[in-house]
């Protein structure tokens, strides 16, 4: 854990108890044990909500806390103004209008909370077009552009990025952190062989990225030398940058979800990019009904892709395995055409007749 954040932490928490248990035994009773007591309990539950809220809003960046303060700003200004106007009608009424002193603080309490709140929403939902309502100040200079890909180590060593950052997707938006570069480095001086073999890898890889002209990668200074995991580094740079995670490591995904900070995948991008079905791939489909042609059966993927089946009429309500010949696109869809297992033959008379 961060010294300071620890230090911060117990601070606080004594300053509760310290602040709690002066107030408990400065009534006319004095100091006594009773209320020394409750005095600590009332501190260390003070304490501990402050600590709860720290850690439930770490996921918040400084933007956000800005507009956060902002907002509530505003809703004070709107809730002050509604308490005002509600005292102008009393005023002005006065005559036919009677309430009582706890009604009247009670109706202007809740008006107070409701324009606080009001001001703190309006201002939350709205900051990206904060800047149309008070000229010059705009919360959100780059909300019209993509986040920034921090590059995590595992990226480094798949040769695939490459060939991403070669298709113009990536273009101003690679982050290599320096401490990453060090890391490397540090690992080529390593005795195992595998590491230094890898590390040997990422650093070529690297240098090819930099050597690509249009993609503009950006090396970032920041360090956080009191955290030593550096997958922690990463996490803490993405969060300052608001940025997202590009890596290659299944783990990496999961370990940025919990944290809150969204991470790119490169295997799924890699997998979603794959044809739907390649020639010669085994599937298992369902024929729901007869197709055009004679012997000829139709099935559907969960997608909804047409799978027409040469040999599979004669087996509708049943899920056959089949194998596929070719995917075609037409201005419906895709269709895909296959052979039902241990129907060879009729991959010549289904090119034939396309002939």
């Amino acid at each position: 854990m961060n010294l300071s954040l620890m230090f911060t932490r117990c601070l606080f928490f004594l300053l509760s108890l310290f602040f709690m248990t002066v107030y408990m035994t400065s009534g006319p009773d004095g100091i006594t044990p009773a209320h020394l007591l409750s005095g600590a309990l009332l501190g260390a539950a003070l304490g501990s909500l402050l600590i709860s809220c720290e850690m439930l809003f770490r996921r918040f960046n400084l933007r956000a806390f800005n507009i956060a303060i902002v907002g509530l700003f505003i809703g004070y200004l709107m809730g002050q103004a509604l308490v005002l106007v509600l005292s102008a009608i009393l005023d002005i009424s006065s005559a036919s209008v009677h309430l009582a002193p706890q009604s009247l603080e009670i109706l202007k309490i809740s008006l107070f909370l409701f324009g606080t709140y009001l001001g703190t929403l309006m201002t939350l939902r709205a900051s990206d077009e904060f800047y149309i309502s008070i000229p010059f100040v705009r919360f959100t200079p780059t909300a019209h552009k993509k986040k920034d890909l921090i590059v995590e180590p595992s990226i480094l060593a798949d040769a695939r990025i490459l060939d991403l950052a070669n298709s113009g997707l990536l273009d101003h938006h690679l982050v290599v952190p320096r401490f990453i570069v060090k890391d490397l480095y540090a690992q080529m001086e390593v005795s195992d062989e595998s590491i230094k073999i890898k590390a040997k890898r990422s650093l070529e890889v690297l240098k090819k990225l930099e050597a690509i002209p249009h993609l503009e990668m950006r090396y970032n200074e920041t360090d956080f030398p009191e955290i030593k995991d550096p997958m922690g580094k990463l996490l803490r740079l993405a969060r300052l940058l608001d940025a997202n995670l590009l890596t290659a490591d299944i783990t990496r995904v999961q370990m940025s979800s919990i944290e809150g900070i969204k991470a790119v995948n490169l295997h799924s991008l890699s997998n979603a990019l794959k044809p739907l079905m390649q020639a010669g791939e085994n599937i298992k489909i369902k024929i729901q009904r007869s197709g055009k042609e004679p012997r000829q059966g139709v099935g559907y993927l969960e997608d909804g892709t047409m799978v027409v089946v040469n040999g599979g009429g004669q087996f509708i309500g049943a899920v056959i395995d089949a194998q596929v010949l070719s995917v075609k696109h037409t201005s419906s869809g895709r269709m895909i055409f296959c052979n039902a297992m241990g129907e060879e033959e009729t991959y010549n008379h289904h090119t034939h007749h396309d002939e």
